[in-house]
């Protein structure tokens, strides 16, 4: 029973790693870095997207997807065994192999967040001060759908689930034959005390700081206030001349900073 509910969270984990949402998010963080990479290199903004770029690029360089689905398949779909006593099962290097990723993957992705919501805070706050308009525009709708993705399709929950049945599974595989691999660490018992931190709360925290940011949604009003009324459809030429009309001063170079 716990191989077949170990394949289920296995594919699980793996689809909600492998969602078209963060893929796309990804693309576009690399082109607007690659756009913007020549006029604000010591620019904080900049510097913050750059940090979420690199957590996600060493979350696919550590293939954790590919992986799991590598663990998947060595699970059998259905016990053929006639008198149902003996079974193939992951080795135990393969089980320690996954469990490692997925600790470090819950590392990366609980680092990912935390400089998702910073970078999308000092995104905001240039943004309030009327510099570089269209990149933290961009950026703080960007990070906002980056964070919410990430916790929209439950990827971090579904990760320690994943680990709790791995930590099942390499205690029962140990116990029938040990084949230490991974030596010199310890895996731990509970992943939220490996973490450091509670994750809902954290969680929590940092949805009430991205969502209460001062002046954001008045200022966004302000610059197009045709998109303020959620409930009423307006064309494109109305939107055009209402931020045309906007009273809010607009540099000709977006790319320079507004004095």
């Amino acid at each position: 029973r716990w191989l077949q509910a170990l394949r289920r969270r296995c594919e699980m984990a793996g689809k909600r790693l492998s969602g078209t949402g963060l893929a796309a998010e990804g693309r576009v963080l690399r082109a607007l870095l690659y756009v913007y990479h020549s006029r604000l290199l010591r620019h904080r903004p900049y510097m913050a997207l750059q940090q979420v770029e690199q957590c996600l690029k060493r979350l696919w360089k550590m293939n954790l997807v590919g992986c799991i689905k590598a663990l998947a398949e060595l699970i059998p779909r259905k016990n053929t065994s006639q008198t149902h006593a003996e079974c193939f099962v992951p080795s135990q290097p393969m089980l320690e192999t996954v469990a490692l990723k997925v600790l470090g993957g819950c590392k990366l992705i609980l680092r990912l967040l935390d400089c998702c919501c910073k970078a999308f805070l000092l995104s905001v706050k240039h943004l309030c001060s009327e510099e570089f308009i269209l990149l933290n525009t961009v950026a703080s709708g960007l990070l906002s759908r980056l964070w919410f993705v990430i916790q929209h399709r439950c990827v971090l929950q579904n990760l320690m689930s994943l680990y709790s049945m791995l930590s099942t599974a390499l205690r029962l595989v140990s116990e029938t034959q040990q084949m230490p691999y991974i030596k010199g660490f310890t895996f731990p018992a509970d992943i939220s005390n490996f973490l450091g931190v509670n994750i809902s709360s954290e969680v929590k925290k940092q949805k009430s700081r991205m969502l209460t940011t001062k002046n954001y949604t008045r200022w966004l009003k302000q610059l197009i206030p045709a998109m303020s009324d959620a409930g009423k459809k307006r064309n494109f030429a109305t939107c055009m001349s209402a931020v045309e009309n906007c009273s809010i001063p607009c540099p000709v170079d977006i790319g320079e900073p507004v004095l």
